[in-house]
């Protein structure tokens, strides 16, 4: 019994060991796979004019990396390219363009973005959610429930909009006056 309770010690500190660099292994192949992808889309559209898919790919990068104002350039890029765009595509970049603006503090230009994304697309969940979350940092809680109830009527399994809409109606509740 004494001899094997050291083997037993190691043999578990080998196996967190293994874990630990097994999870680090595959976090530095993910960075090397978005740094080499980030840098070939960026020379690429230094070089010459790319499509509106490549710039909102880039944009979607920098937006990964939290460098916003890069972002924000990129997507209006993308809207600007001239190339036919489908609606439900040019409202993921409406929607990505409110979120870089949202992350920037400047609720009403997110709202815009979001407003647009949802003309094109208005079964569009996502945006949805994130028109309802600019209007509560916006403090305007009746049209940030009113917007998560709307979400919920296209999906009503979206946890956030569940979440959210059962918080904003406590805020709601009458209270008691004596």
């Amino acid at each position: 019994m004494n001899e094997t309770l050291p083997i037993v010690y190691i043999s578990i500190l080998l196996v967190i060991l293994s874990s630990a660099a097994v999870f680090i292994l595959l976090q530095i192949f993910k960075t090397r796979k978005f740094e080499t992808s980030f840098s070939k889309l960026q020379k690429k559209l230094k070089q010459e004019k790319g499509t509106s898919q490549e710039y909102y790919e880039l944009g979607s990068l920098y937006l990964k990396k939290k460098l916003f104002v890069q972002s924000i350039a990129l997507f209006q890029k993308a809207l600007k390219t001239g190339e036919e765009i489908e609606a439900e595509n040019q409202a993921l970049i409406y929607n990505a363009l409110g979120f870089a603006y949202l992350a920037q503090e400047q609720y009403d230009l997110a709202i815009r973005q979001y407003k647009e994304a949802l003309k094109l697309y208005p079964e569009y969940v996502v945006a949805l959610n994130n028109l309802g979350n600019a209007y509560e940092k916006k403090q305007l809680t009746a049209k940030a429930l009113e917007v998560y109830e709307n979400a919920l009527k296209y999906d009503p399994k979206n946890s956030i909009a569940k979440k959210r809409a059962e918080s904003l109606r406590k805020r709601f509740v009458p209270t008691s006056s004596q």
